[in-house]
């Protein structure tokens, strides 16, 4: 049977199953499409977290990452996942214990303040407007390859799927959706890699076959052979810390971690279960189903990039003819040359694709003056869904992979466009504007809050500020200097008052976005940055994606000050925060 056709069997039942769940699950109060009746079992709720918190950008972008920038891409991995665990033990059990329905709304009550509330729904829109750029992004990426269209098709192919089940079922479809677009989304990714492990190294676990000895009759462990490979080409060891510097892993690392924590749509998944104890529980399960993915990531990363620079150069490196003839070049380059997402130039009409490091360029292209690298564009977010093509694996395990692609956005992106709508429906309308208004016409605004907000992420998804991963991290960012400050203090700190709250946000989120439209463009549009995004020109040595750590400082200074210059919170809130955050029934036996 054909790829396509199996592709469209695959990708074409899991839609089916998506939709037939969304339909059974369907939404019929705000309870329910806010935060699924606080009904979900924890083992269930963990499944879905992962799914939620396991974008596109850990599915499809960050494997490619790792794959072009090796050891250096290990921030990721070490950022997300850290970040998780900061979620799970210093937030989710006391915002579940808040019991409310969203971010804003426990920012709003602690506070005391509308205006805080306020702020904090623009701080939840700036950043999950920029995270779901990345998503949809990894939809489009998805379903260019699926449908073999332009990746401008594919987005909106993608936009159209999101609105049928993410409007019609709310958080309770989207929960037993998640828990679905898991299954598929794991089973898509470790398939793969435990064939390649196998193809290359013998080893059935791909986190085994990271560090085995290769199946090339050279002795040589994966790694070290792949060294030997990018270095012939002119680029870093895979295994060194070349591609960014000490202060921007520091940072991007922390603003990973702290933004994660402050992520409100994961957050929000801590409200749908019945009890404190059961969030601690689901967070425990997330990080066991989210280990699947991340302890795997490596190995596809690596193998990933082994398997391309040999496609590319079939001989061993050395000289220009070791490259491979353009008649040639396989069928998964053609399909993917179709997208524009990888495209390549005979600059030396010599019938040969060189591929190397042409800002260092080996001595082989030295001593031939060749005229540059001739792969002109490889989209990193690629790497994932064309692994198993490259590898030449069975057609249906590439399908497999396609369907675990779009699984992967899907789900984030549906969660985050629930906690866009809910932000302005619940928060926004309900809370500040409309009080008075009905169940009914609350949950009419939601769902009109969803549709337009999958259509401008759509449209700013067309022109995004990097790959998907990038996107993400900036979205990552925001939430790191924005709201992980916020809910931090407003826990811990009980002196914190709104003035101090409501200043840190705005300094924390204003900075960063400065910062991020500075290099990187006012709405990520090409060429409206006023300073170009590299290393020359950052300050201090600052990547962007990396600011948000600088960001979360700056709030917390600025939150710090104010609170210190002002009255402090009414008692009643002082004693909700300590109520909040002491265990119920202790000290009791201590007569305190």
């Amino acid at each position: 049977m054909e790829l396509k056709l199996i592709t469209y069997l695959v990708v074409g039942f899991t839609f089916a199953l998506y939709f037939g769940i969304a339909i059974w699950a369907r939404a019929g109060s705000t309870s329910e499409f806010y935060v699924a009746g606080k009904g979900v079992h924890p083992i269930a709720n963990g499944m879905a977290t992962a799914a939620d918190w396991m974008s596109a950008a850990s599915f499809i972008s960050m494997a490619g990452l790792i794959a072009f920038l090796g050891y250096s891409g290990s921030v990721y991995l070490m950022g997300w996942t850290g970040g998780y665990v900061l979620m799970a033990l210093l937030l989710a059990p006391y915002l579940r214990k808040f019991g409310k329905f969203t971010v804003p709304e426990f920012v709003g009550d602690r506070f005391y303040s509308q205006t805080a509330r306020i702020v904090a729904v623009i701080c939840l829109l700036v950043m999950s407007i920029t995270y779901v750029i990345g998503q949809m992004r990894g939809v489009g990426i998805a379903f260019s390859r699926f449908l073999e269209v332009d990746i401008t098709i594919g987005l909106i192919a993608g936009m159209g799927i999101v609105f049928v089940y993410a409007v019609l079922g709310g958080m309770k479809g989207i929960t037993y959706t998640q828990i679905a677009q898991y299954v598929v989304m794991i089973f898509a990714y470790t398939v793969p890699a435990i064939f390649i492990s196998l193809q290359l190294t013998g080893q059935p676990l791909p986190q085994l076959g990271l560090g085995s000895t290769i199946n090339d009759g050279s002795g040589l462990y994966m790694l070290e052979r792949l060294d030997l490979v990018l270095r012939d080409l002119g680029f870093a060891a895979y295994t060194t810390n070349a591609n960014i510097n000490m202060l921007n892993m520091v940072l991007l690392t922390m603003a990973l971690m702290i933004g994660t924590a402050g992520l409100p749509h994961v957050i929000v998944r801590f409200f749908t279960v019945p009890r404190v104890r059961d969030a601690r529980a689901s967070a425990g399960w997330a990080l066991v189903f989210i280990a699947i993915l991340y302890t795997t990531a490596p190995a596809v990363g690596a193998m990933a990039m082994f398997n391309f620079a040999k496609t590319l150069h079939p001989a061993e490196i050395g000289t220009p003819d070791t490259a491979l003839l353009v008649e040639e070049r396989p069928q998964w380059m053609q399909t993917w040359e179709v997208t524009g997402l990888l495209a390549f130039e005979d600059k030396n009409e010599d019938g040969r694709i060189q591929y190397y490091n042409q800002n260092n360029p080996p001595q082989w292209a030295i001593e031939q003056d060749l005229q540059g690298n001739e792969m002109t564009r490889i989209d990193r977010d690629i790497m994932v869904l064309a692994n198993p093509e490259i590898a030449r694996l069975p057609n249906w395990v590439i399908a497999l992979v396609a369907a675990g692609g779009i699984a992967a956005a899907l789900s984030t992106a549906a969660g985050l466009l629930l906690a866009i709508s809910s932000s302005i429906s619940h928060d926004l309308l309900k809370g500040v504007f409309m009080p008075g208004i009905s169940e009914r016409n609350e949950l009419r605004a939601s769902r009109i809050a969803m549709g337009l907000a999958i259509v401008l992420a759509g449209y700013l998804g067309l022109n995004p500020p990097g790959f998907a991963a990038e996107v993400v991290a900036l979205a990552f960012g925001l939430a790191a200097s924005s709201l992980f400050p916020t809910l931090m203090m407003g826990i811990f700190f009980k002196r914190m008052n709104k003035e101090g709250a409501i200043a840190g946000m705005l300094a924390g989120l204003g900075s960063t976005l400065l910062y991020i439209f500075l290099y990187k463009g006012w709405l990520f549009l090409p060429g409206t940055n006023l300073f170009p995004d590299n290393a020359d020109y950052w300050l201090f040595s600052i990547q962007p994606q990396s600011f948000g750590t600088i960001g979360a400082l700056i709030n917390v200074a600025v939150a710090l000050t104010v609170s210190r210059m002002t009255a402090p919170p009414p008692e009643h809130i002082q004693h909700m925060v300590e109520d909040i955050r002491v265990p119920k029934g202790s000290g009791t036996a201590i007569g305190h």
